[in-house]
């Protein structure tokens, strides 16, 4: 299930294209009893054959160049953020209220790295941030009625439950239904014609625009691929809802960053409408849409867009409205579960469905743009982390102890000044023979860059 032969597949993908990858193969690299490695490198490879698939239509070759997957630079990329340095310093993953603990009757994971939501998390509790005042509030209440409580008080936190709890969810049975990534036509516009590629390298995304209206981590590890292949990305954020700093840094490679009010300055956000190739989205479900930016209302305003949309849950089922992160995920799901030992839960050695989620993402809006010049039409593509983990619980688990070492980072790490310091970065897994080694420029500062395409 986890094999690049099945996700290209959920891509629509040539299946001869496959016969262009090849994978260097290192032993330990995301060791877990789930096969991460697997998933990873999947996610990985199928996003650099559609990166070599549009290269090559872009420039008319004859042939789609070789793509190489390597475990070392994949295991290193899916840990980006703990290999980041700034200045030398490296970033806090989770805030002191972001982890595991103890309920009456089992385990309860919240999430609190935002300062909304650690607000919320401590007004549903009604304590003081003191995580020794939030251990003893949780301890006396059951993991359900804790997940239920905060998620009415507009926080995070979720239930430990066993893959079998999960699977009797009705938003499990909802996610399963659905396709590891969501395509469809919008409207009936021509064939894209896109200016030929020349020189090298080769960037199948050379002269596109892509609108970032992302957050947190799944959505911008998509629009930082789309950078690396030669897009024009352009994230925008509300004033109000500040990006934590290092996570900005991390998936800000190759992009440019500014603040606009939806709210209030709509004609310069449909200006930028107006010029984008790609929209990109990594809001709750319906949180955007009373601005018009269903992928129907977009693709309305702007025939031939491409729609991209990542969500925790999924948009659909009961908790299709629901905010989620990655580690919540990972706790609803059962990965938790299957990861921990001596009856506490346990983590994935990265971030997995954040990465995979992203890299499938990337790839699906790459495939939709090589399927716009053949068949033309407006597309909205959608993945869900819940789904990217369904994909990993169906693969085969290893069983008995797990954590053998993997490879050492430092031949996929990268340096380099930028305008937030001297930064150590994982540099791109997604490679190709003729394409790009490294973003174009670094990360600048949050909202820094002028609300207009370059």
């Amino acid at each position: 299930m986890t094999s690049i032969n099945y996700v290209w597949s959920e891509l629509g993908g040539d299946p001869a294209r496959l016969a262009h990858v090849s994978t260097v193969v290192r032993e330990g690299a995301l060791s877990a009893r789930l096969p991460v490695r697997e998933l990873a490198r999947a996610c990985v490879g199928v996003c650099a054959l559609a990166g070599a698939e549009l290269g090559a239509r872009r420039a008319g070759l004859a042939r789609v160049p070789g793509v190489r997957v390597d475990d070392g630079a994949v295991a290193t990329a899916f840990t980006s953020e703990r290999h980041l340095l700034v200045d030398g310093r490296a970033p806090v993953p989770f805030a002191p209220l972001s982890r595991f603990w103890r309920t009456a009757d089992g385990w309860v994971r919240t999430h609190a790295n935002y300062p909304h939501h650690r607000e919320r998390l401590l007004r549903a509790l009604g304590v003081p941030g003191d995580p020794a005042a939030v251990e003893s509030a949780l301890a006396g209440r059951s993991a359900r009625d804790v997940e239920d409580a905060v998620y009415a008080a507009g926080g995070l936190a979720v239930a430990l439950r066993t893959p079998e709890e999960w699977a009797a969810h009705p938003q499990a049975a909802e996610v399963a239904a659905r396709p590891l990534v969501e395509r469809g036509r919008l409207d009936g516009t021509r064939a894209r014609t896109f200016p030929q590629l020349v020189g090298a390298p080769l960037l199948p995304a050379a002269g596109l625009h892509v609108l970032d209206l992302t957050r947190v981590l799944a959505g911008p590890v998509a629009t930082r691929t789309l950078a690396l292949l030669g897009a024009d990305v352009l994230r925008v954020d509300a004033p109000r809802l500040p990006e934590l700093a290092d996570q900005h840094i991390d998936t800000g490679f190759g992009k440019r960053s500014a603040l606009l009010d939806l709210a209030s300055d709509r004609r310069r956000f449909e200006e930028l409408l107006a010029g984008a190739d790609v929209v990109v989205t990594g809001y709750r479900p319906g949180a955007l849409d009373r601005f018009g930016l269903s992928p129907e209302a977009l693709a309305e305003r702007r025939p031939g867009l491409v729609v991209a949309q990542v969500s925790a849950w999924g948009a659909y089922g009961p908790w299709g409205d629901r905010r989620g992160f990655d580690s919540l995920v990972q706790v609803a799901t059962g990965i938790a579960a299957v990861e921990g030992s001596d009856g506490r839960p346990g983590a994935l050695p990265a971030q997995a469905l954040d990465h995979g989620s992203g890299y499938l993402l990337a790839a699906g809006v790459l495939r939709a743009l090589t399927e716009q010049s053949y068949d033309g039409g407006a597309r909205v593509v959608r993945v869900a982390l819940a789904r990217s983990a369904a994909l990993l619980m169906g693969g085969a688990r290893s069983e008995g102890e797990v954590g053998e070492a993997g490879p050492r980072a430092e031949g996929w790490l990268g340096e380099t000044d930028s305008a937030v310091g001297r930064l150590r970065y994982a540099l791109p897994p997604v490679v190709f023979e003729g394409g790009p080694g490294d973003w174009a420029r670094p990360p600048g500062r949050w909202g820094s860059d002028a609300v207009e395409w370059a």
